[in-house]
């Protein structure tokens, strides 16, 4: 069959078999796909197709066949699913994970790529390099540049923190002192 006998044919056959697997799958969607799919199986065997004598039955048998396999595989991984509970409580980032992902954002993006490339994804320099298509030396430096700058940064918040906690500390002392010193007015 050529490339023009099997355009022809898929316009043809298309809907039919189309209109006949979402009778079986209940799928309009699903249908199609799986037709489609069978075409795009059958397109590597177009030119043995004519020999076979019924190329609409084998694209509707490899269709059936697709569309068995998918509802066998979403009815496991249903199973799958319901075998398994979901969990009781699944913690959320931390507060250091919160701040280096702050602190990360204030970075180049250049030297963010690399650290997180680097040191979350465990890749080395080289691929480091490789990925992102930057010489070695490159790498290196954003890389000493990006630590350098993290480390600026979250020394500043770790300072804000502190005088925060500092102050509320000071603001709170100072608040049972003035009420320390109203109770004794009171009981004069």
């Amino acid at each position: 069959m050529t490339e023009e006998e099997f355009d022809a044919f898929y316009a043809t056959a298309f809907p039919r078999l189309t209109g006949q697997l979402y009778a079986f799958t209940g799928d309009h969607g699903e249908a199609q796909d799986v037709v489609q799919e069978a075409f795009v199986r059958a397109w590597d065997r177009r030119r043995e197709f004519l020999a076979d004598g019924a190329p609409e039955a084998w694209i509707r048998t490899v269709a059936m066949r697709l569309a068995v396999s998918r509802w066998r595989r979403a009815r496991r991984w249903l199973e799958l699913v319901r075998r398994t509970p979901p969990p009781e409580h699944t913690p959320g980032p931390g507060p250091e994970r919160t701040a280096l992902v702050a602190a990360l954002r204030t970075l180049p993006e250049a030297q963010r790529r690399a650290l997180v490339l680097h040191h979350l994804c465990d890749l080395s320099v080289e691929q480091v390099a490789s990925e992102t298509g930057a010489p070695v030396g490159t790498v290196k430096a954003r890389l000493s540049r990006g630590r350098a700058a993290l480390a600026r940064v979250l020394a500043a918040e770790s300072d804000d923190a502190a005088d925060s906690a500092d102050s509320a500390r000071s603001v709170g002392s100072a608040d049972s002192a003035d009420e320390g010193k109203r109770e004794d007015d009171r009981v004069r």
